[in-house]
């Protein structure tokens, strides 16, 4: 009887070490196969979508989000940048105030949530505001040397945007990541500071914002109180660390959006989260004296840049070589 209990509990500790060995193997199979997480992708989605109205739209590249009364966040959640592009709708035509990243099909969207004609407008002309232009026929477009020459597309922005780690979970199907690229567009006709779009029964004025680059823009919808601030505000580490940024017209436009909080109730970038409250403006335009002022805490964040975080603010500046 001992004997074959010694027999039995020898074949049992045999077949876990077996199953453990299996185990290990399959998931050391599965890790090979299966692409790890980038770290940013993990939080999503979310939590603050949670308050926002969805709209079902047949496109798993996208989310859209109904922000106020015809006015659409275009979410794209799936690349590192997270940029929302807005639709704004009047009675007689739209704006597009941004087309993303060219990834998918936003042209295909807007058509989907509006009717009306639609024109692009850009918050500003780096590759990730500016990837559905080719899509449109009518853009205006700021009237600067920077806006003009991002007109004419890149190759190596787009693909840096699709690099390894870039992406959460899987392109659209039928995207070709080697012919991925920013497409040129036209320019149908250049605006400036001030300049007013009359949508019917809506209007949305320009307000220059450079800094972040020189062609940089926010809007103000006065009657409905919304601010549309690009890449001048979100809630996010804010780039500014590129060669055409100028940190003494940021600090400006930062100072010039602050003065409109109180005339507006919402807040809505270009990144990771639509919605934010106005008094984000005098907090950040604070923040960014604190960090000219040395008080910010500042770590390297790869070559030639650093991340400094002042109150709830972050800035990706370039660091002194």
């Amino acid at each position: 009887m001992r004997t074959q209990f010694t027999l039995l509990l020898s074949t049992l500790r045999l077949g876990i070490s077996l199953l453990t060995v299996f185990t290990f193997t399959l998931q050391f199979s599965v890790a090979r196969v299966l692409p790890q997480l980038p770290d940013w992708c993990k939080p999503l989605p979310r939590l603050e979508y949670n308050s926002l109205e969805r709209v079902n739209v047949s496109d798993g590249w996208f989310e859209v989000y109904k922000v106020a009364p015809g006015t659409f966040a275009i979410y794209e959640p799936h690349q590192s940048e997270e940029v929302i592009s807005y639709l704004i709708v009047g009675q007689k035509q739209a704006l597009l105030f941004d087309t993303g990243m060219g990834i998918a099909d936003i042209r295909k969207i807007a058509s989907r949530l509006t009717s009306r004609p639609v024109v692009v407008l850009n918050s500003h002309t780096h590759d990730d505001h500016v990837g559905g232009n080719w899509q449109f026929n009518s853009i205006f477009g700021m009237d600067t040397a920077f806006t003009r020459e991002n007109a004419k597309g890149s190759t190596a922005d787009a693909q840096a945007e699709i690099a390894p780690g870039e992406i959460c979970g899987n392109l659209p199907k039928g995207f070709d990541p080697k012919a991925y690229r920013t497409k040129p567009w036209h320019i149908s006709f250049f605006i400036h500071d001030g300049f007013r779009i009359k949508l019917g029964g809506r209007t949305v004025e320009v307000i220059a914002t450079p800094g972040h680059t020189p062609d940089a823009i926010a809007l103000i919808d006065r009657d409905n109180k919304l601010l549309f601030t690009g890449d001048t505000y979100y809630p996010a580490p804010i780039w500014l660390y590129r060669p055409e940024t100028d940190l003494a017209a940021y600090e400006k436009s930062i100072a010039r959006l602050a003065a409109l909080a109180s005339e507006v109730n919402t807040v809505l970038g270009a990144h990771n989260i639509p919605v934010a409250p106005p008094t984000v403006l005098p907090a950040l335009v604070q923040a960014f004296a604190d960090l000219q002022a040395g008080k910010a805490t500042c770590k390297p964040e790869g070559p030639g840049k650093k991340m400094c975080t002042v109150d709830k603010f972050s800035f990706l500046l370039r660091a002194a070589p």
